[in-house]
């Protein structure tokens, strides 16, 4: 099994796992995110507490490059501290730019580095990106509110 195998496999593996596609029940920040141009819309909730990203998880519709980088990021950030969350965010963002390409830059990423070649994909960059920016949008709702 070659590298591209095991990412499509990772990829599949998320897209219909369920352990983060779920209901929260009392979420400190919920917000929505949509990519119009594909129809991909999910709903990320977090729960907050003293600047740590207690849990998270998400709802919603949309093709499997959406779905799993949803449900990677959240495994990912869940048990983090809100900064630890951005730089995964900014990681994650640069890797898709092409602009952080250094495998020891990468490491942090765990799984989601199999979606790095999606930058070679421009229909699927929103699909991969959406819910990264959801959650920085969440991010900094949650900052506000405090």
């Amino acid at each position: 099994m070659d590298l591209s195998e095991i990412y499509t496999e990772i990829i599949a593996e998320h897209n219909k796992s369920k352990r983060n596609k779920k209901q929260m029940e009392n979420p400190t920040v919920v917000l929505k995110g949509r990519n119009p141009s594909c129809g991909d819309e999910i709903e990320l909730a977090l729960k907050v507490e003293k600047g740590i990203i207690q849990d998270a998880s998400f709802t919603g519709v949309g093709c499997a490059i959406s779905q799993a980088s949803t449900s990677m990021m959240i495994d990912l950030v869940r048990g983090q501290t809100i900064e630890k969350a951005q730089i995964l965010i900014d990681t994650f963002l640069g890797m898709i730019k092409r602009e952080i390409t250094e495998e020891d830059q990468l490491e942090i990423l765990d799984e989601a580095v199999a979606l790095q070649n999606i930058s070679n994909m421009p229909a699927r960059v929103k699909c991969a990106v959406l819910s990264w920016h959801t959650l920085e949008s969440a991010i900094t709702t949650e900052k506000e509110n405090k």
